[in-house]
């Protein structure tokens, strides 16, 4: 469709009968010299080819021959510009479509290219068509590439060669050519009609800024080539890439209309880096708050510095990465650092290691171990100068001067750069780490970060690490992790699906095979519901571990609705750089209800809960255990809970609020309950009835309180006569404490129902 119709612009010179003082022997300018009245210049009305054509003898070294119409011309309009010319007499010179490119001041743009090709003519008499297509972008076919700037030409030829020569000019024509290259009925616009250049090393950043200007809401065609950009670039409108561009790594591509992995691995021609300049993105103003990969899959090469691929150190916008799939590939990039160094601790610094040697070479991030070392403890910064180095938690073991192993462990996604994140989301992603790498390190300090509906496939060593307290309220929810170790015993395996160094996580309908532990918990106010985690192994009477581990005594924690599966549970205060009791909260705090616990081919003295204090003086102060089922597939286990005294004993007569009831238990050779229903039956006359609760109570506690006694039937003496008398009771005798002796005023005997608790309620 030619604009000239469309659009109203006059594209064609007017003919030469209109007369030649319309047309210039110069560049077309207004003033300068036309051809009219030119002794070497003349209409003839009546040629055998032409009808009315223009003769002119050729008398300058480039004989100029230019309409003094201005010709508009625009982005995205392509010319044709025609002449047919025949030899008369003389010397015989070559033609070329020639044209002077103004600018709207009216100067000349000289980056414009004003000549066409040139073509010589061998002949006399012989019709030779000239063209050539003037355009702004530089495209396959065109001429004269003209970029953006001039908006008028004054178009027409040149002669060059020898002088002397007369040839003939038929009137010469332009087009609207357009169409070849795009058709107006398409709705985009191409960055090569405002000036790209697509080499590579040209900057086209202005043509595609002109391009999305003119756009206007069609789309953006980014046409076949290699297109640099210097500086950041942001489109306002939907682009197709079928050219690629090439950036500076700390320079944004922000696709505001087309925000999504497909068109960024369209942009830069691959998915990794198409992914790294999305991700980039992501943290700043593309009218979108999610990344969607397009159920794409990503193969990294290495782990992936979100901080310092986006240049920022905090961050509080909710952002989404989700549906697709990221892969790791084989490399030394992947490969843990370790160091090992002597340091000093102090309880009286609990979160810091000083006199560190060789500090230089110790990673801000890494795992440490030693003697005294709780689990999950992680270096959290560092100061070269001074030789210390800042801890997540404090360390169990006393002050003293040790050894201690620092991993640094690699990620997928490594959030570890920002000194702050909050509101960041991870959705519908498969981690395929391949025992190569680990899945996600969150940053040091944030609020909410959420990991939905997304499977971890053979992470190394973690899933999810918390080098600091960047996991408060840290959410997971209905995910798969699936371990690199399922055909390790239980007892060898060092893989953890995330551990938590604040408060408030919730973790819901996850499910967890074959790790080492499943969560390692510091901080309180801690939910664990609908999970099933499953850390079993084939050996016969095989050791099984802890599922959860809560550091804190006082964790604050409902355990609610889980199919808890040959892993424990386990109370412990390993975080704790003094911990012996000392007026603090001890361990409570802890409701564990309605959930399934399952254990197979285990040793006798496997325990599904388990309290590990690390100082004297502990106690148990708000513990539920209510309405689970524990079942034993196989050989029975002794009981279900125990108190691990390999560091200190709890104290029983500081129980309080502890409740073991509605329990189901199913290859379980004694049930725990607290409080207790004994039916007592004194066969011997007795003024004392020793009641023994021992076998019942919850981590061999003491009985401490008696609630009631009904006896059931008549109490009688020797002589079987009723005796209307009431006893008193006393709690907490026998060697263990575990007995209640009933007083009565004289020898008795009968039946008696008695309710007795291993706590003080209050």
């Amino acid at each position: 469709m030619n604009k000239a119709i469309t659009q109203g612009l006059v594209l064609m010179p007017p003919a030469f009968s209109a007369g030649l003082s319309l047309w210039s022997r110069e560049d077309g300018r207004p003033g300068q010299g036309s051809y009219d009245a030119q002794p070497n210049a003349a209409y003839v009305p009546s040629d055998q080819d032409f009808a009315g054509c223009l003769e002119l003898q050729k008398t300058a070294a480039t004989q100029k021959l230019r309409c003094f119409q201005q010709i508009p011309v625009q982005p995205g309009l392509y010319l044709r510009v025609t002449a047919r010319v025949k030899a008369i007499s003389g010397a015989l010179p070559s033609v070329r479509i020639a044209a002077w490119a103004g600018s709207s001041s009216g100067a000349n743009v000289t980056a414009a290219d004003q000549i066409g090709p040139s073509v010589a003519l061998t002949s006399y008499g012989s019709v030779v068509t000239v063209s050539a297509i003037i355009g702004s972008g530089n495209r396959q076919g065109v001429d004269m590439i003209w970029g953006t700037a001039p908006v008028y030409g004054h178009f027409g030829l040149d002669l060059t060669g020898a002088n002397g020569g007369v040839v003939r000019i038929d009137d010469i024509t332009i087009e609207d050519v357009t169409a070849i290259f795009h058709a107006e009925m398409f709705d985009f616009v191409d960055v090569r009609d405002y000036g790209a250049v697509g080499d590579g090393i040209t900057d086209d950043r202005a043509a595609f800024d002109a391009a999305d200007t003119a756009a206007a809401g069609k789309t953006v065609v980014v046409s076949p080539g290699n297109y640099y950009i210097a500086t950041h670039l942001t489109f306002e409108n939907l682009v197709e890439f079928q050219g690629t561009i090439t950036m500076p790594e700390n320079q944004r591509l922000t696709l505001t209309r087309n925000y999504n992995l497909d068109s960024y691995s369209a942009a830069f021609g691959g998915e990794l880096i198409g992914f790294r300049k999305a991700l980039q993105a992501l943290f700043f103003y593309t009218d979108h708050v999610s990344l969607d990969l397009n159920g794409r899959r990503v193969e990294l090469v290495e782990p992936i510095d979100v901080a310092a691929l986006t240049g920022l150190s905090t961050y509080a916008q909710r952002r989404i990465i989700t549906h697709g799939q990221l892969v790791t590939t084989p490399g030394p990039a992947w490969d843990t650092q370790s160091v090992t160094a002597i340091a000093t601790y102090s309880t009286a610094l609990p979160a810091r290691l000083t006199a560190v040697a060789n500090i230089a070479s110790i990673p801000v991030g890494a795992h440490v171990s030693g003697t005294g070392v709780g689990r999950e403890v992680y270096v959290t910064s560092k100061n070269v100068a001074a030789s210390t180095l800042e801890l997540s938690q404090p360390l169990v073991g006393g002050s003293g001067t040790r050894s201690y192993t620092f991993e640094r462990y690699r990620y997928m996604l490594d959030f570890s750069g920002f000194s702050d994140l909050a509101k960041f989301e991870v959705t519908n992603i498969e981690f395929l780490c391949g025992g190569i790498a680990s899945a996600i390190n969150l940053a040091p300090a944030g609020l909410s970060f959420r990991l939905t509906n997304c499977v971890v496939n053979k992470p190394k060593d973690r899933g999810v690490t918390s080098s600091g307290r960047g996991c408060q309220d840290l959410q997971i929810e209905g995910c798969q992790f699936l371990s690199n170790e399922s055909a390790i015993a239980a007892q060898n395996r060092t893989s953890i699906v995330f551990n938590v160094n604040a408060n408030d996580s919730k973790t819901r309908n996850n499910r967890i095979v074959h790790f080492a532990h499943f969560g390692i918990l510091a901080g309180t106010g801690h939910m664990f519901l609908g999970n099933h985690f499953f850390l079993g192994d084939g050996e016969t009477a095989g050791i099984r571990r802890a599922g959860l581990v809560f550091t804190k005594p006082n964790s604050n924690v409902f355990i609610t609705g889980n199919y808890i599966d040959n892993c424990f549970i386990e109370l412990s205060n390993e975080h704790d750089d003094s911990p012996t009791y000392a007026s603090q909260y001890s361990f409570g705090g802890i409701t564990i209800t309605g959930n399934l616990f399952i254990a197979s081919d285990v040793a006798p003295w496997f325990r599904w809960l388990v309290v590990t204090p690390r100082g004297t003086g502990h106690f148990l102060n708000g513990l539920t255990v209510t309405s689970n089922v524990f079942r034993v597939v196989g050989a029975s286990i002794d009981r279900v809970e125990m108190a691990d005294t390999s560091f200190a004993a709890l104290n029983y007569q500081s129980f309080r609020n502890v409740t073991f009831a509605h329990n189901t238990f199913h290859g379980v050779s004694q049930p725990t309950i607290s409080p207790l229903l004994i039916e007592h039956v004194q066969n011997t006359a007795a003024d004392t009835w020793v009641v023994d609760g021992a076998a019942y109570l919850p981590f061999g506690a003491r009985a401490r309180n008696v609630t009631s006694v009904m006896p059931e039937g008549a109490v009688t003496n020797a002589s079987n006569a009723a005796q209307f008398v009431q006893p008193y009771a006393l709690p907490g005798q026998g060697v263990a404490g575990a007995q209640v002796h009933l007083k009565w005023p004289a020898a008795v005997k009968g039946r008696a129902h008695v309710v007795l608790r291993c706590d003080n309620p209050v």
